[in-house]
């Protein structure tokens, strides 16, 4: 395996990307990651943990890049060993510049509005059905086009229009390239140091400041939106806590993305076995609530009867691990799964008691306008 240590901006390696590679990229740092030179695939994460030392030794490799799918217990976790990787890290946000795109020739909304109104009110008669604080639910975009996307102009638009945020790029077992741009960090592992950025709670952002700044107030003022957080922390707080000797948690606060105010928490810890690793954490975590609810088990099946879709890796976490145990993983959301001539757009919503079916359609609509102005599409 090669390392590039050269100076290079985050941008820089956006602008180097080409289908095929695995791309995890912050304002501040970035990962590249191309080739292989071992893989190891696995429906059970624990078992690729277990499985990477090994790999390590044979492969002369440092890191494994890859993906955890929404539901662990049906798809695979898919890790790769790459051949070359190359870092940047930088205190500027510059970003590669915008490219056109080719506009998709048909638009189809799965399930439809109204179809997704009726599964938003199924849910909220279920939580109290069957003792469930909070389920999320998502809907599905398919484009279809012309030509071939071309993936590496999406992503670098990606990196173009949310460049305080993680761009990722992830090739799935399929074939298929998962990308997207998060604004939530699931957890990183450095040294001892553990480091987790829960997201829940939203509102819609505005061109005009006024109205901006009201959403944002009104979003730090809804009791409704506070109590999906709280869910959401608590999980955290609660699986990191066996990990950890101690835990400090800051939030909520506001923060933003182009067009989607955020309820965020801040939760730090202090690891107390060095032999768990980044991934061992994300696998412990995952799914949050922040995606599909809680009681997980009780959430997830409520989700997949009110879906029409499989979620595949969308709502999994994205992100690597090195043979030291450190490593970086974000939630899988704002993303796209890309085939040659298709792509499927994925946003979700949390529903609570107080939800309602109208907002929650506004808000996946407001994530989908986001993805897709990123992206460059205009629909």
């Amino acid at each position: 395996m090669t390392t590039s240590t050269a100076p290079a901006t985050p941008a820089d390696l956006a602008a180097r990307y080409e289908r095929g590679d695995f791309l995890l990229a912050t304002a501040r740092h970035a990962l590249l990651a191309s080739g292989a030179v071992a893989t190891a695939t696995d429906t059970e994460p624990s078992r690729l943990s277990g499985a990477l030392p090994g790999l390590f030794t044979d492969s002369g490799a440092s890191i494994a890049v890859g993906v955890l799918p929404f539901d662990t217990t049906s798809l695979p976790g898919h890790l790769v060993l790459p051949r070359a990787i190359h870092r940047a890290s930088s205190e500027h946000a510059a970003v590669p510049p915008r490219t056109s795109l080719p506009q998709p020739v048909k638009v189809s909304p799965v399930p439809e509005p109204e179809a997704h109104l009726a599964a938003v009110r199924a849910a909220v008669s279920a939580l109290s059905d069957r003792d469930l604080r909070k389920v999320v639910l998502a809907r599905a975009l398919d484009l279809d086009f012309a030509e071939a996307v071309p993936v590496a102009e999406v992503v670098r638009n990606l990196a173009n229009g949310n460049p305080r945020h993680t761009t990722y790029a992830a090739q799935l077992p399929d074939g298929r390239t998962l990308v997207g741009a998060t604004p939530e960090l699931l957890v990183s592992r450095t040294g001892g140091a553990v480091l987790s950025r829960p997201h829940a709670g939203s509102m819609p952002r505005s061109a005009d400041p006024a109205i901006d700044k009201a959403n944002g107030e009104a979003l730090l003022a809804s009791e409704k939106d506070h109590v999906e957080h709280a869910v959401v922390v608590e999980s955290v707080v609660e699986i990191l806590r066996p990990f950890c000797r101690t835990l400090d948690v800051r939030g909520p606060e506001l923060v933003s993305t182009p067009a989607i105010w955020h309820l965020s928490t801040t939760v730090t810890g202090e690891l107390i076995d060095q032999d768990v690793t980044a991934l061992d954490l994300a696998a412990a975590l995952h799914p949050t609530p922040a995606v599909c609810g809680t009681p997980t088990g009780a959430a997830r099946s409520l989700v997949q009867e009110l879906e029409p879709f499989d979620r595949a890796y969308y709502a999994g976490a994205v992100g690597w691990v090195d043979a030291a145990g450190d490593g970086e993983w974000a939630v899988g959301i704002r993303c796209a799964e890309i085939a040659d001539t298709s792509m499927r757009l994925y946003a979700g919503g949390g529903i609570v008691p107080a939800s309602d079916p109208q907002t929650e359609l506004d808000e996946t609509s407001a994530k989908f306008r986001t993805l897709l102005a990123a992206m460059g599409l205009e629909i």
